[in-house]
Formats: C-alpha cells, structure tokens, sequence
C-alpha cells in the first residue's frame, strides 16, 4: 500500500493548544502508512469577497494546494461559544471558495476529533463542523468520535496526551481513518 499523507487542521491558533497537541498525539499514533502534516491556518486573512476579487491570497492557494494533495485531512476542533472557531471557520470560508474541480474538500476523507476543557469535549463543535462540511461533500468518517473533555487533566505540562483510555480510543480512530480512505479511494477513484 502506497503511504497515505494526511493534513491536518488545527482550529485553534494557541501554540499551546489542547487541539494541536491532540494532533500530535494522532500523528503518533498513525499505523505504518500513515503520515501526518499539520498545515498552518496562521497566515489567512479573514474571509473578503473584495480580496477574493484580486484573486485567492497566495497563503490561500497554499493551503488549498497542501489539502488537495492529501489522501485525507484531520480537524482538531475547539470549541468556542458552542461552536465553531473563528479561524477553521475562516478557513472553511476561504477554500470552499475554489471552483469545482479544485475544491478540495469534495470526496476528501475526513476525521475529527475535538479538545476542551469542559465536560462535553467539543460535541457541539463537532456536530456544526460536520454539517458545515457536508455541503462541502467530505467523505465524514463517523465513528470512533473524539471528544476529548476535561482536556486540561489529559495532557501534562509540555502538552504530551496522557490520558490512556483517550490514547486507545485516538488509535482506534486513525485505524478506522485508514481503513475509511482506503475504501473512499475504491470508491471514488
């Protein structure tokens, strides 16, 4: 089997975010053929039609070209005000902005999983996320979802995930997101 590259997307821009760390933590614990690459959302400037007009900003098109050539992407997503974060949302804006053929979201495996340091774990987060993507056309992996809830008390100071019931259930999602685009490709070559 050919590796499969995945990107992933961090919606908080906190260096010491629960979010990326979760991230990291994924990368880690990909199975052989798996690799991971974070892409920065650090550089979009908010979403302006009247930008878009001159033209998609160069971090923009970046960030898109990085997407499209991914086998799949992987959200971490925080949750803010019940939903979802400023910049994924921003993010999400910008590259749906793309013609058909160079979205690259359309028939794009994706997997989320969610950080916060409240007892729900980002479900509602997630469940915006989902829906926002789906007109999108992602290919949603479903189960195993991941909301990692009282995050503060799962990762230790240097923002390494500790908690091992988190660690098994985070394995079995990337499993389960390996398997999910192997079958996607099959199925939408």
């Amino acid at each position: 089997m050919t590796k499969l590259k995945i990107v992933g997307i961090c919606g908080s821009l906190r260096a010491k975010s629960f979010n990326l760390s979760a991230l990291h933590a994924a990368g880690n614990l990909m199975p052989e053929g798996m690799s991971l690459e974070i892409a920065p959302l650090h550089d979009l400037p908010m979403y302006n039609a009247d930008l878009q007009e001159k033209g998609m900003p160069e971090s923009v098109q970046k960030l898109r070209d990085h997407m499209a050539s991914a086998d799949g992407l992987f959200i971490s997503a925080p949750e803010f005000n019940w939903t979802i974060s400023a910049p994924l949302k921003n993010m999400i804006d910008w590259v749906s902005r793309f013609p058909a053929g160079q979205q690259p979201f359309f028939q794009k495996p994706v997997a989320i999983l969610s950080a916060t340091m409240g007892p729900l774990g980002g479900a509602r987060v997630q469940y915006d996320l989902r829906r926002s993507l789906s007109g999108l056309g992602v290919l949603d992996l479903v189960k195993p979802e991941i909301f990692i809830n009282n995050a503060h008390t799962k990762f230790d100071a240097t923002g390494k995930l500790t908690d091992e019931p988190t660690l098994k259930i985070l394995q079995e999602q990337m499993v389960a997101f390996q398997d999910w685009i192997v079958r996607m490709k099959r199925a939408y070559p």
